[in-house]
């Protein structure tokens, strides 16, 4: 296997290894810090906090893998529809919709990262666990979906050059 198809599959499953990770990770510690708390009567003290920190992680990638799948926030009966130069256009003005709203949030993001970073400010529960690396899901998944729409608004474009149906609506299965 040569390193370019290695960092396309990376590329193409960055999303998936993240959701699983953060997913699994979650799970594991409600479910142990559970059978703690009722058979034990202990629990670890960051046991509720982590979770939700790690939730950040799932949540915005789960939002770029839905945004390559072209699932995420999605009207496509009304574009299916509509002419051919409007779907077009509809898939332009997303991608302008999407590069807005990714600044913004990156914007503030980046600042609210900074800020814990800045404070030293630990996750509640624990002795050396920073929040800033939950926080930084935000504007690094936001950078990942911005990625996603370039990918998509490339294909778009080609297939509009070239005459072929525009994806308008997601596959069920992948």
């Amino acid at each position: 296997m040569s390193l370019g198809s290695m960092l396309r599959y990376a590329e193409r499953n960055i999303e998936k290894f993240i959701i699983l990770v953060s997913y699994t990770s979650m799970a594991g510690i409600i479910f142990v810090e559970v059978i703690r708390r009722f058979f034990f009567n202990e629990q670890a003290p960051w046991s509720t906090t982590i979770p939700i920190y790690l939730f950040l992680w799932l949540t915005w990638m789960g939002a770029s893998y839905n945004t390559l799948r072209r699932s995420h926030l999605r009207f496509s009966e009304v574009r299916e529809r509509m002419p051919y130069q409007g779907q077009f256009i509809c898939l332009i003005l997303d991608a302008v919709c999407w590069f807005v709203m990714g600044a913004i949030v990156i914007y503030y993001s980046v600042e609210q990262v900074y800020i814990s970073y800045d404070n030293f400010a630990i996750v509640q529960g624990t002795d050396d666990v920073m929040q800033w690396w939950f926080y930084l899901a935000t504007p690094l998944a936001w950078a990942l979906i911005l990625i996603r729409v370039i990918q998509n608004l490339r294909k778009d474009v080609d297939d509009f050059r070239n005459g072929r149906s525009l994806t308008t609506q997601a596959a069920l299965f992948d």
